[in-house]
């Protein structure tokens, strides 16, 4: 009996781990867990997903880049890029001329992210850091995404308002909800998709659409609405004095701020300063900006 006992014990605990471990990928454990999970993997993490680039290009980069057109040096901010599937679908796009800032807290995930990418490099700029808060102003990007992370998150409720807060009036966010069936298994990380919709429009954003993406997921699109769209008052400069320049002229790099202190930065050498608290952050090798 006491045989059975401690063979039913193991089987308990071995669902546990398998739950919290590869199910949850360590989402209730905290971010570090999450982002050793994933740098895990990192290497044959594209192999495992198994990307379509026809799919991609249909669902993700084309959509994408039509609706940039007309906005002058775009701007995209993909949050948890992981290996910068979404970059990629919209690097491929001959409409898209603009730049992309790709945020992860898995860094040997960006280091993959860098050779994958390896003939766009001059359009996206990687960045090793969490989600909450991220390291840039209000109002900044022209586009933001978050595809299939916002349940491996401590809190998807401040990572939503996180990518709100840095997208500018009348942008565009594209996000992903799980729905499959499996979701229960993820319980207080989900949401019906009704009551994603109602998450967004709490936060303020308009004509929301879902989207039939993947068996997993659905694709979410939504505008942050724009107070000053008919008005003929200007919209208020980025703090710290950082207008919107070509990037003829602007480093994707300058659009980032400290961690710590929300200061801008110099590029003294391998490293960007801050120009308050004097913290330094390295630059890798890869190219990769570490803020982490």
């Amino acid at each position: 009996m006491p045989f059975l006992l401690i063979l039913l014990l193991l089987a308990l605990i071995g669902l546990f781990l398998y739950w919290q471990l590869v199910w949850a990928e360590g989402t209730y454990l905290g971010k570090r867990p999450v982002a050793w999970l994933y740098n895990l993997v990192a290497h044959r993490y594209n192999d495992i997903k198994q990307y379509a680039d026809e799919d991609d290009a249909r669902y993700l980069g084309e959509p994408l880049a039509l609706s940039l057109q007309g906005t002058p040096d775009p701007i995209v901010l993909d949050v948890a890029t992981g290996t910068s599937r979404l970059p990629l679908a919209l690097c491929r796009q001959p409409l898209f001329r603009g730049q992309i800032v790709a945020l992860d807290n898995a860094r040997r995930m960006l280091h993959t992210a860098t050779d994958y990418l390896r003939d766009y490099r001059d359009r996206v700029t990687w960045v090793w850091q969490h989600a909450v808060p991220l390291p840039f102003d209000d109002d900044t990007f022209d586009v933001v995404t978050c595809l299939e992370a916002f349940e491996f998150m401590p809190n998807t409720r401040d990572a939503l308002r996180e990518c709100l807060r840095v997208l500018k009036p009348g942008g565009l966010l594209l996000v992903t909800n799980r729905v499959g069936s499996g979701r229960w298994l993820l319980f207080g990380k989900t949401f019906s998709r009704e009551g994603f919709v109602r998450l967004l429009q709490a936060f303020g954003q308009i004509d929301v659409t879902t989207q039939v993406w993947q068996y997993d997921y659905d694709l979410v699109w939504s505008i942050k609405p724009d107070e000053n769209k008919t008005s003929e008052v200007s919209p208020a400069p980025l703090r710290y004095g950082v207008l919107r320049k070509s990037f003829e002229s602007l480093n994707p790099s300058e659009l980032l701020r400290c961690p710590k202190c929300g200061t801008p930065f110099d590029r003294t050498g391998a490293a960007l300063t801050c120009r308050s608290c004097g913290r330094r952050y390295p630059i890798g090798t890869d190219g990769v900006i570490e803020l982490l």
